[in-house]
């Protein structure tokens, strides 16, 4: 046999023997099943672990945000039930006449600075009026609409006259001006 013959016998019978040790056993298989088993509850974990981190932040910016709306709009029911009391004051404070004035001067400027407390106290906590001026647009996200009439030389839509302020609490509307709407005016 030529010597190049013999090589390529040996290099095949090497490949032969490399193949047989490459080939997984029974037992290999086992191994390998085991690995996979492993690697897949591995995945499985880190999956579940990154939705608990995910839940566990969602909750945290949810609590948040319910503090600060808490801070901000807690207080909104006792607000709301303030605004009767301006309404009120601003009523009496319309209907004194010049010689009531006059006459009441110390109860009428008592009535005045209550109001103006009153005020103030609102806009220390975010509650700012909604005063609609007559000739203004109608605006359904500020004002609710009492009454619709036809009033000449005015645009469907303009406010004719305001009963009631209307307040915001921070970006909320607590209550609506309450406004009186022209309609189409008649020809």
């Amino acid at each position: 046999m030529a010597k190049a013959d013999r090589n390529d016998i040996e290099d095949a019978a090497q490949a032969l023997e490399d193949m047989a040790a490459e080939t997984p056993t029974e037992a290999d298989l086992d191994g390998l099943d085991e690995l996979e088993a492993l690697r897949a509850e591995r995945d499985e974990l880190r999956d579940r672990f990154m939705r608990a981190l995910a839940d566990a932040e969602n909750s945290r910016k949810r609590s948040e945000r319910d503090r600060r709306e808490a801070e901000q709009y807690g207080g909104s029911k006792l607000s709301r039930d303030m605004l009767p009391v301006f309404d009120n004051l601003k009523r009496a404070l319309e209907t004194v006449t010049d010689d009531q004035r006059e006459a009441n001067k110390a109860l009428i400027d008592g009535i005045e600075l209550t109001m103006r407390e009153l005020i103030s106290v609102f806009g220390k906590h975010g509650i700012e009026p909604v005063v609609p001026e007559i000739g203004d647009r109608f605006d359904p996200q500020l004002h609710q609409a009492m009454f619709e009439a036809p009033v000449p030389n005015t645009k469907a839509g303009d406010i004719i006259q305001v009963m009631v302020h209307g307040f915001i609490l921070h970006d909320r509307l607590l209550r609506p001006a309450q406004v009186g709407v022209s309609s189409t005016p008649k020809s």
